[in-house]
């Protein structure tokens, strides 16, 4: 027994002795527990992390949503934010560009990301305490939809068009009413130097953009529609973005006044032609107004006949032909009238020039020039062309989806737009189908 005991009492002795070199270990890996020893870790003494200011959430997409469209843009909300930054990646960990809006609560790809990917959004607020939060969301594009509605520009890439020339961007089928204003914030126009100017809807498939007043000389211009996979209604989605760069060339400009029966052509403010003229008889006026030329024909043919029948049609080759209207006003070489041209109108509605004046007219206009007409029985008809200069501003802002915002005074954007696809397409009617010479 009592050497049971003594074993008892010797192992009593060495776990005390192990008990007090492990405190000893514990007090050395405190760093000393000194009065004001700055080394204590946050669990013994240190102070607490504090709550950022800022906070952040995403809306859209949310988290671990299917089927997205690939026009998405990153939507949040954030509060106590100084500063906001997006992040998204796609499933390789390749990052999007993109662009922050103005109001700071949306961020939208460059381009349509791709169909039947996976994307994760990051957006990191600050608050002025300097200390970030993030929200997440990770997300999958949809599969390319069947139903894809083609977007197409007049214009295509570096052409160099007059001061006159609105922006005409078309749809292959009609945009719902309640769709447009989602498809007009994806509408974008730069330019250098920048100008006020706002997007109207002529129709539910065709919407075009003018500035407050003409294009200044020399200005470079780029308009972009990020509509590739915008939902555009009844299950159908854009085809493709479309990016469009074109260059301004110099103020030219064409005015016509029937009681002098003269054209005064000025080019950046300086008169460099004056022209003799013969307008539309009285039975076939001129319209009045402010026109467009809307392309140039060297050399066509106007054939009346479907149009006015046997007795009063014609068939007549013409020579530096340049529509103003779809009706089928043109100016256009008319050595037949030349002994009327600064005197007498007989043209059946289009204004006529000589030979020698049509071919400098035809060197020296391009497609956008304007030209004014003064003083017939017979005013433009709103739609007959390109008649976007022939409304106020007040009117024409009307036809904007969007509620007009006047212009800062800011600096032009010189920014080169990330590149999209351009596809061209003209709808003028035939040149036959209803000329009037």
């Amino acid at each position: 027994m009592r050497v049971r005991d003594q074993r008892n009492r010797r192992r009593g002795v060495l776990a005390a002795g192990m008990l007090a070199v492990a405190l000893a270990l514990t007090s050395a890996c405190t760093g000393g527990g000194g009065k004001g020893d700055g080394n204590a870790p946050g669990w013994q003494g240190g102070a607490d992390q504090p709550a950022a200011k800022a906070s952040v959430t995403i809306s859209e997409p949310a988290a671990d949503a299917k089927n997205v469209p690939a026009a998405t843009a990153i939507t949040f909300a954030t509060e106590q934010a100084e500063e906001t930054s997006v992040e998204l990646t796609d499933s390789a960990g390749k990052k999007v560009k993109g662009t922050l809006a103005k109001d700071g609560k949306s961020w939208l790809p460059a381009k349509a990301l791709s169909y039947g990917e996976s994307y994760t959004a990051t957006v990191t607020a600050t608050g002025d305490d300097g200390l970030p939060v993030t929200a997440t969301s990770a997300f999958t594009v949809m599969k390319q939809p069947s139903k894809q509605v083609r977007i197409t520009s007049f214009l295509g890439d570096d052409q160099t068009v007059g001061v006159a020339m609105p922006l005409i961007v078309k749809f292959g089928r009609a945009i719902p009413e309640k769709y447009r204003p989602e498809v007009q914030r994806r509408m974008t126009v730069t330019s250098s130097p920048a100008q006020e100017g706002i997007w109207h809807w002529v129709s539910p498939t065709e919407v075009r953009y003018r500035p407050k007043e003409f294009w200044k000389a020399g200005s470079k211009v780029s308009y972009r529609v990020q509509a590739g996979g915008l939902p555009l209604g009844d299950g159908w989605y854009g085809r493709a973005d479309l990016t469009v760069d074109i260059k301004i060339g110099p103020k030219l400009v064409m005015t016509v006044d029937n009681s002098t029966k003269r054209m005064v052509v000025t080019r950046d403010g300086e008169t460099i032609k004056t022209i003799p003229v013969s307008l539309g008889k009285k039975s076939t006026p001129s319209s009045s107004g402010t026109m467009v030329v809307m392309e140039k024909l060297r050399k066509t043919v106007f054939d009346t006949y479907d149009e006015l029948g046997p007795e009063d049609g014609y068939r007549t080759k013409i020579d530096y032909a340049q529509r103003l209207t779809w009706g089928g006003e043109f100016i256009h070489a008319a050595p037949w009238s030349e002994g009327q041209q600064g005197t007498t109108n007989v043209s059946h509605g289009c204004v006529n020039v000589s030979m020698a004046n049509g071919a400098w007219l035809f060197n020296n206009t391009r497609v956008g020039d304007p030209i004014v007409v003064k003083g017939t029985e017979r005013k433009l008809q709103l739609g007959n062309g390109w008649t976007d200069w022939n409304v106020s501003w007040e009117q024409y802002v009307k036809g904007s989806a969007l509620p007009y915002e006047p212009a800062e005074d800011e600096a032009a954007d010189d920014e080169t737009a990330d590149d999209g696809t351009t596809e061209d397409e003209s709808a003028d009617p035939d040149v036959s189908a209803s000329a009037a010479p």
